[in-house]
């Protein structure tokens, strides 16, 4: 049963998704990681650059080796 207060909240103050590159660099930050970590799952050095900067998008491929390799929710990154 869920309580006025949820009700109220899932009305009118949901609760949206992170952006994915938001979250990747999180993930990054909890983990310790560092760009270089990435390559394996986004490429090469450049291509970590172009994605975490936002001038590429993420491809199915990266979001499933990113998925495997961050443990983030791949809805979260299919969100790009």
């Amino acid at each position: 049963m869920k309580l006025p207060v949820e009700d109220y909240e899932g009305k009118h103050l949901p609760i949206y998704p992170p952006d994915p590159l938001a979250a990747i660099r999180f993930r990054m930050e909890q983990l310790d990681l560092d760009r270089k970590a990435l390559e394996p799952s986004i490429g090469s050095r450049a291509r970590v650059s172009e994605v975490l900067s936002g001038r590429r998008r993420l491809t199915l491929d990266m979001i499933r080796r990113l998925h495997r390799q961050l443990g983030i929710p791949a809805e979260v990154l299919l969100a790009s």
